[in-house]
């Protein structure tokens, strides 16, 4: 299954300066526009500036603000006497990453696939430093016992699995693994059990508070 070609671009700057405390000066100038005329008009409301701790950035829709973007932030850095690194990005939706301007999007479904690997790879590595799934598949099931001997098939595959009376939760890496999971689950189990696929909630639930709320 491929992804349809995106329609809207997204692009980033990154500027993280060597001085944390500097951090501020630097986005407040480029929220508040702070900036000579012809800089202002470059930036105007195409970009939207946020940032992180060191790290200021500037998102536009296109190449072409961002790339002025860019040139904005080396003038005010240069301005005000302040080091730092800045680099230009941009968002690739089917990795879900931002990947240097440079590196083109895919197109074709041989490096669409690629990258899908590479974001399967990323998010398997994240599972494993951080023990959280991004989505989870639940499944109601019509038996105690059919609910138990489920789970004990799924935990024997290597799948992240919570059970509570008869109700099950399995963690998975991606919506569309997770959506290929509940369907084999459907089929594999018996004939009135239900499943769907949904985000992880971001704060600890209770598994049956979750079937309950969700009804």
């Amino acid at each position: 299954m491929s992804e349809a070609p995106e329609t809207r671009d997204e692009w980033r700057v990154e500027a993280e300066l060597d001085e944390p405390d500097h951090d501020r000066s630097l986005s407040e100038r480029l929220h508040a526009l702070e900036l000579d005329d012809e800089a202002r008009d470059r930036l105007s409301d195409r970009v939207i500036v946020t940032r992180d701790g060191p790290r200021v950035f500037l998102y536009a829709a296109d190449e072409e603000a961002a790339r002025q973007a860019e040139r904005v932030v080396r003038e005010v850095l240069a301005a005000d006497g302040l080091a730092a690194t800045v680099s230009l990005t941009r968002w690739h939706p089917v990795e879900e990453a931002w990947k240097d301007a440079s590196e083109p999007l895919p197109a074709s479904e041989p490096q669409r696939a690629a990258e899908r690997e590479r974001r399967l790879a990323a998010e398997t590595r994240e599972v494993a430093e951080e023990g959280e799934f991004d989505w989870e598949v639940r499944v109601e099931l019509d038996s105690h016992r059919a609910t138990a001997e489920l789970a004990e098939r799924l935990q024997e595959e290597g799948l992240h699995v919570v059970r509570r009376w008869r109700y099950l939760l399995v963690g998975a890496l991606t919506e569309e693994g997770g959506r290929e999971l509940a369907n084999r689950i459907l089929t594999e189990a018996p004939a009135e059990t239900s499943a769907r696929v949904e985000p992880r909630f971001s704060e600890p639930t209770h598994p049956l508070l979750v079937f309950f709320e969700s009804r």
